[in-house]
């Protein structure tokens, strides 16, 4: 068996919100483009988001419902980056 520290974190979670692991080398295999393709979608909804934000907080009058439905998605966004993140930080290969 693999060990965890060479296992990809998956960006999405199992049942009961436990985190998915992928068990491969194969950068190319369907369930690696599948992990990549899902990544660049949730970092691109962040980056969204992000300047909706900033819309929202610049702007003269902010709306307080409008605040907190940008921030509770912003925070779902963070969630989803700070997993691609850990994920792609545990693929980096370190010098020995």
């Amino acid at each position: 068996m693999t060990a965890q520290n060479e296992l990809r974190l998956l960006p999405w979670t199992g049942p009961e919100g436990k985190p998915c692991y992928l068990d491969t080398d194969d950068r190319e295999g369907f369930m690696s483009r599948l992990a990549d393709h899902i990544e660049a979608e949730q970092l691109g909804v962040a980056s969204e988001l992000l300047e909706q934000a900033v819309q929202e907080l610049d702007g003269e009058t902010a709306d307080l419902e409008k605040l907190r439905l940008v921030a509770a998605q912003l925070a779902g966004a963070l969630r989803d980056v700070l997993r691609v993140a850990t994920s792609r930080g545990h693929r980096l290969v370190t010098p020995e």
